[in-house]
């Protein structure tokens, strides 16, 4: 280390300038994997407290921002693990799901998928897409919202998941097959149409 370098970093920036550096981010983050503002809110003000607490062991191994993120992942893991054990699994698993009434008898479409005449990896890529999702993602029951939230936006492997969301892989696999056909049906109607 030479002379002038200081053997102690501190963050790039002072924690005033965090609320308006990365507030909205970190809040557009937790808005759209929990999708409720009050809590997004929160989670937002709990990463810079315990950002605050803990930035002298910031290392600035990543970035600010990237670090700040990390923080606010945990807490959001946390808080859907805290939601999935105040909700009932029998309510989103009822028999008169929407998913119940896609195949008949013999296990073939009842109801024929529409022709997507667009190239899948092109609609990923425009904006617009991902505000549909994310609007139908906030119609999914909590639990459902919540297993897809952690498998697919925050790319958690299934057994991580279910762990947090207190849940057999099997029951996950359930409320994925389930999450995924309500988005294919809001899709077809809010996107495609």
């Amino acid at each position: 280390m030479s002379a002038g370098q200081d053997e102690t970093k501190e963050p790039p920036t002072s924690p005033e300038a965090w609320v308006e550096q990365y507030g909205d981010y970190l809040f557009r983050y937790a808005r759209n994997r929990i999708h409720r503002r009050d809590v997004a809110e929160d989670l937002v003000q709990e990463t810079f407290l315990a950002a605050l607490r803990t930035r002298e062991t910031f290392q600035a191994r990543s970035s600010e921002k990237t670090w700040l993120l990390g923080i606010l992942r945990h807490k959001i893991i946390d808080t859907i693990r805290r939601m999935s054990r105040e909700h009932s699994r029998e309510s989103e698993l009822s028999p008169d799901d929407v998913s119940e009434n896609l195949f008949d008898e013999a296990g073939k479409w009842a109801i024929t998928p529409s022709r997507w005449d667009t190239d899948p990896l092109n609609v990923l890529e425009r904006k617009t897409f991902w505000e549909k999702l994310m609007q139908c993602v906030k119609e999914l029951p909590g639990r459902m919202a919540h297993a897809f939230a952690l498998r697919h936006l925050e790319e958690l492997d299934g057994k991580e998941a279910a762990r947090i969301l207190k849940v057999s892989s099997t029951n996950l696999d359930v409320l994925l097959y389930r999450a995924r056909q309500r988005l294919r049906l809001c899709l077809e109607k809010n996107w495609l149409q």
